[in-house]
């Protein structure tokens, strides 16, 4: 680069970091947040447990309810249960909808998963709650959305709770502060390309 262009690159730097830091001066506002990751794309949990380790990171308490993939060997939940002061991992669900093809059951674990997700909620230890796949619970109505949308309403005010799945029902999107859809632009299951160790377990 010549002495010109680190010049111009120099002033359009210092512009764009003035006019960030006014926009920055504005946000001062710190609350719990309630966060949804929904959509057809993958990476919705990995989204969701890149923030749990980032709680832990800071030494914060964190807790998870699995309500589906209670009987995958994850590898997130692998590496979570060597800090078990921080985190708390409670797998409920027995697999995918397809796979148990017992509604009966399903609403059994689905109840119990969040019965644990509401003593989380409420205990002042958890800085963050992740509620994986939660939204799959709510697609088949296997928990009432008016009781789930009541408590996630009224969580303390300082606290963070996370819900994935796909197809995230609109009552649940209307309350949250963060929606992100993950889009498919392409997968390898497509492909014949089955699930793998470390990607997607």
């Amino acid at each position: 680069m010549s002495e010109d262009e680190n010049a111009r690159h120099h002033d359009k730097m210092q512009k764009k970091k003035a006019a960030r830091d006014k926009i920055m001066s504005g946000k001062t506002i710190e609350k719990g947040l309630l966060i949804v990751h929904t959509g057809k794309g993958k990476g919705k949990s990995t989204a969701a447990f890149g923030m749990v380790f980032r709680c832990i990171g800071h030494g914060m308490k964190a807790g998870v309810v699995q309500f589906v993939k209670g009987a995958w060997a994850t590898g997130e939940r692998t590496v979570l249960e060597k800090f078990p002061d921080l985190v708390t991992i409670k797998a409920m669900g027995e697999g995918f909808t397809w796979e148990t093809q017992d509604r009966e059951r399903d609403i059994v674990h689905a109840r119990a998963g969040w019965e644990e997700a509401k003593r989380m909620i409420a205990d002042p230890d958890y800085k963050l709650v992740l509620l994986d796949e939660l939204n799959i619970v709510l697609r088949y109505d296997y928990l009432p959305t008016e009781e789930i949308i009541e408590v996630l309403r009224n969580k303390p005010a300082d606290k963070h709770v996370i819900v994935t799945g796909r197809n995230a029902k609109e009552e649940l999107i209307e309350i949250a502060d963060l929606v992100t859809e993950m889009e498919q632009v392409k997968h390898p299951f497509r492909s014949g390309v089955k699930a793998q160790m470390g990607i997607e377990y």
